[in-house]
């Protein structure tokens, strides 16, 4: 016999024909989240890692609080914003705005913190006020768009891998005391020597830094293998044409604020950058954002994005579960 006290919520796989998000709707007005969460992690654990990514619609959801206690029910740990590339503002401990770039600029999609060694699982987004026009979380499927490449392209991203280029430069990039969050130029220095970054810094106020990462990976819980990586997002062709125009008239290359390159640091051929935006763009799915929605998405299987729009939009982000807290199970697990 059902539990008549227990709420009714839906789980449909398929609701908008197939494809991403997952949806998880509540029928029962007034149902709290995160409680469900704590009853049912087992089951949105499968469910996220199948579809790539859930939408959980029609939950008591309100604000930043009731938000991270969501994020509590289902995350093993909830990150600070570290080795940042995008300029956001924190809400509350481990909760931000999503990134705080133009309203008339679209963001590509991208999988969050591939160019960095301990990017987290998951990132959960809380739509607190949809936008009146525009504003979609476009979502694709790293696991398809890997599939969608040439193998040949494929081969030779895996064998060099992605080469990251980044200058911080005021009034142009962050600067590098935003991005890693410090005043102290020995801090940075530490940090990257740890994460396997080379740091430069090439006058008072300039700091050059590359970093080589894998361009593919496989999931550490699914097993499978996933377009994990910054290559045609971190690349200057990527922005509109003034923009990477006027830049590259204004400076030298390796001055850029982003750029990418094969590990081996060849330049990526433009037809390379163009067949993985075409992949990219044949797998974009996207959903309507209403107020309380809250967005699962399994960083290392779902890319995702963000449409221009109109209006006071204001979306909420998590980031949780780092890989590198699985690297201990991992290796004694032998995998």
């Amino acid at each position: 016999m059902n539990d008549a006290s227990e709420p009714t919520v839906e789980i449909r796989a398929d609701w908008r024909g197939g494809g991403l998000p997952a949806l998880v709707r509540a029928a029962t007005p007034g149902t709290d989240l995160a409680g469900w969460l704590a009853r049912r992690k087992e089951t949105v654990d499968g469910l996220a890692h199948r579809a790539g990514a859930v939408l959980f619609r029609g939950f008591d959801v309100s604000g930043a609080e009731d938000f991270r206690a969501a994020l509590d029910a289902v995350a093993s740990r909830v990150l600070d914003y570290g080795e940042r590339s995008s300029p956001r503002s924190e809400v509350s401990e481990g909760v931000y705005t999503s990134t705080e770039y133009p309203a008339d600029q679209h963001i590509l999609l991208h999988n969050e913190q591939s160019y960095t060694d301990n990017w987290p699982l998951r990132i959960v987004f809380f739509c607190e006020r949809a936008a009146t026009r525009g504003g979609r979380t476009p979502l694709a499927d790293s696991r398809r768009v890997l599939a969608g490449l040439r193998p040949e392209t494929v081969e030779k991203f895996e064998r060099l891998g992605v080469r990251y280029v980044r200058n911080y430069l005021p009034g142009i990039s962050l600067p590098w005391q935003e991005a890693f969050q410090t005043e102290s130029r020995a801090e940075v220095e530490a940090y990257c020597a740890r994460a396997g970054i080379t740091a430069q810094w090439v006058d008072d106020e300039q700091l050059r830094t590359h970093q080589v990462r894998p361009a593919v990976h496989r999931h550490p819980v699914t097993g499978e293998r996933t377009w994990f990586n910054h290559a045609h997002f971190f690349h200057v062709s990527s922005l509109p044409d003034e923009v990477s125009e006027g830049l590259l008239a204004a400076m030298e290359i390796e001055d850029l604020p982003y750029h990418t390159y094969y590990g081996d640091g060849t330049p990526i051929e433009p037809g390379t950058l163009d067949e993985i935006r075409a992949v990219l763009g044949a797998e974009t799915t996207g959903f309507d954002w209403e107020p309380g929605d809250v967005l699962l998405v399994e960083n290392m299987l779902t890319a995702h994005a963000r449409e221009p729009f109109e209006g006071p939009r204001r979306i909420l982000a998590a980031m949780t579960d780092p890989v590198g807290d699985l690297a201990v199970p991992r290796t004694e697990e032998g995998k």
